[in-house]
């Protein structure tokens, strides 16, 4: 048995994709929350912001479009993990687990396809912000901010599959999830300069691996950020390292009925 199986990857990647395009409801309901802050939000706050704390040049919607990407980045890859229980339930994962596929191999299959479907949510908000008005610093910078959106979907896709392994029913891990996610969205200054946040507030957003994901993002975008682009991947990269291990290590203990 191969411990890395790139054929089973694909196939695994493969109905994933298959999966999210034809569930076009779930496509849906998963962009309306981030157009609503975008939209919204972003116009209805430009002007308290016009002149607080966000650099010169740069309004609101500017600010606000990294940390939606960011939203939508973490909420649509950590719900991901939830393929697992529902392939857990219909017997799906019993199927490929008696398979001689390594259970590494099942992991990086899921993560890369919640990771694309991810991504691609995240690319349309992109454009949607585009459409209303944002600027894009440059080619180099976007392509910065592919990298910074593959490490931010990767690492959360991946603590998807942990609180996955650990969870045997669906409403469990969407109340496991949501205690999780909403916390990091709004400690990540997705929404909010940093410089504007309490002391102690500030200490918790940076422990928050999403702050540097938004941060890496907003300096590839709009070229301003808090941190330097190299802390924010280092931070990344060390953080979905550590993500992929757990996820790996939990669902080689999960038990299938």
């Amino acid at each position: 048995m191969k411990l890395i199986d790139f054929t089973a990857i694909y196939t695994i990647w493969l109905r994933e994709m298959k999966r999210f395009f034809r569930a076009r409801s779930r496509l849906i309901g998963s962009l309306a929350m981030p157009l609503f802050f975008l939209v919204f939000l972003g116009m209805g706050f430009n002007a308290a912001f016009k002149f607080s704390a966000l650099p010169p040049g740069i309004d609101y919607i500017a600010f606000l479009a990294p940390g939606i990407i960011g939203m939508v980045l973490l909420f649509n890859s950590i719900a991901s993990g939830l393929s697992v229980i529902w392939d857990r339930q219909f017997g799906f994962l019993k199927e490929i687990m008696v398979t001689p596929v390594s259970r590494v191999s099942i992991v990086l299959g899921k993560t890369v396809g919640g990771m694309t479907t991810a991504i691609l949510q995240g690319f349309l908000i992109l454009l949607i912000a585009v459409g209303i008005g944002f600027k894009i610093t440059g080619v180099l910078g976007f392509l910065s901010s592919v990298i910074c959106m593959i490490l931010i979907a990767t690492s959360f896709v991946c603590l998807g599959l942990v609180f996955a392994s650990i969870i045997n029913d669906m409403q469990g891990f969407h109340l496991i999830v949501n205690l999780f996610t909403f916390p990091i969205f709004i400690l990540s200054s997705a929404l909010f300069p940093l410089e504007r946040l309490p002391l102690w507030l500030k200490y918790l957003s940076y422990i928050n691996p999403l702050t540097y994901g938004v941060d890496g993002l907003r300096y590839s975008l709009i070229g301003v950020a808090h941190f330097s682009l190299t802390l924010d991947l280092i931070v990344l990269v060390c953080f979905c390292t550590l993500m992929i291990c757990l996820s790996t290590y939990f669902f080689r203990s999960v038990a299938v009925d």
